[in-house]
């Protein structure tokens, strides 16, 4: 797996690889697998999509992982040039420009196996406590619900407080839950599932600094460069090369 992944993203680096001056981009970034992490092959999916649109037009991609709440505030005070994986929210729109699409997240619920409930409509659901992340922008739908919820710094210890029964819901990616259940111990596995139906299809953007010089050209070249590996195969070819389901 490791060895077929480099082999892809050297050849995406030759393909890539145009004659344009480019410069380093630096973008922030949180740790969220299996998309993006440093634990992964190349920072994971988003990072490879990133790296690889980027460098069509000669620019670099260089990461700096903070926790999220802290990426925001450094990205608005102008530390990066902006941040690498975000969904859309119009109040970030304000200070960042956003680029097509990357791929689709996919945003539910996760419960207790021991206590189903019924997640739709949103309105049944206003006696539950429902973890979500500090600073994450969550489903409209779900805000407008106006639903009880408890912040946590992450994923991950949600979860773990869903399997002690300290939760009745958590609010999350599918895709990252699935991959974070190798985390939790046998018992906090067995105590949780999946809620069916999904809340909301959310997809991933690039987040560009308005205040950058550059910002614009940045953006043009980045959508220019996720548009070719769109259409010649390769955006395509890393999503099953990280085996990743979209």
């Amino acid at each position: 797996m490791r060895h077929r992944l480099t082999t892809l993203l050297l050849s995406l680096a030759l393909l890539c690889g145009h004659a344009h001056a480019g410069r380093v981009v630096h973008l922030a970034s949180t740790d969220y697998p299996p998309y993006f992490s440093p634990q992964l092959p190349g920072d994971g999916v988003v990072a490879a999509i990133t790296r690889a649109a980027l460098a069509r037009h000669g620019h670099t991609l260089k990461l700096h992982y903070r926790p999220w709440a802290r990426l925001i505030a450094e990205v608005r005070a102008g530390q990066f040039d902006g941040v690498m994986a975000v969904w859309y929210e119009p109040a970030r729109a304000e200070y960042l420009h956003y680029s097509q699409p990357l791929l689709n997240t996919v945003m539910g619920f996760y419960g207790r196996a021991d206590k189903p409930l019924a997640t739709q409509p949103l309105s049944g659901l206003r006696t539950s406590v429902i973890g979500t992340v500090r600073g994450y922008k969550n489903p409209d739908a779900f805000e407008r619900a106006g639903l009880k919820q408890e912040l946590a710094a992450d994923d991950l210890t949600n979860l773990r407080k869903l399997a002690a029964g300290r939760l009745d819901l958590v609010l999350v990616d599918k895709v990252l839950a699935q991959h974070l259940l190798a985390s939790l111990s046998s018992q906090e596995r067995h105590a949780i599932r999946w809620q069916d139906p999904p809340l909301a299809v959310m997809p991933l953007h690039v987040g560009l600094r308005k205040q950058l010089a550059d910002g614009e050209q940045l953006l043009a070249d980045f959508n220019d460069g996720l548009e070719a590996l769109r259409k010649n195969g390769q955006l395509a070819a890393l999503i099953r090369q990280y085996q990743l389901a979209q």
